[in-house]
């Protein structure tokens, strides 16, 4: 009679083991698809500001040139 119960019982942890396994792949998988995100949300955020960026050093050259015309013309600010 005491085969039974270890036999039941290994029979549990052999379930149990496959379980656990399946568990951290999938944890695996999930850290994997996380990492990803991160890496294209850093990407987004560094993209968004180069453009950032390139705007404003439009602007401020569109602002020289502005008062380059201003100056020529003899025009004040109002």
């Amino acid at each position: 009679m005491s085969d039974q119960p270890e036999n039941l019982t290994l029979v549990y942890l052999r379930r149990l083991d496959g379980k656990m396994d399946q568990v951290i792949e999938s944890l695996g998988d999930l850290k994997r698809r996380v990492t990803a995100l991160e890496i294209q949300v850093g990407n987004l955020a560094a993209t968004e500001m180069s453009h950032y960026a390139n705007t404003n050093l439009r602007i401020d050259h569109l602002e020289s040139r502005l008062e380059r015309i201003e100056r020529r013309l003899d025009l004040q600010h109002a």
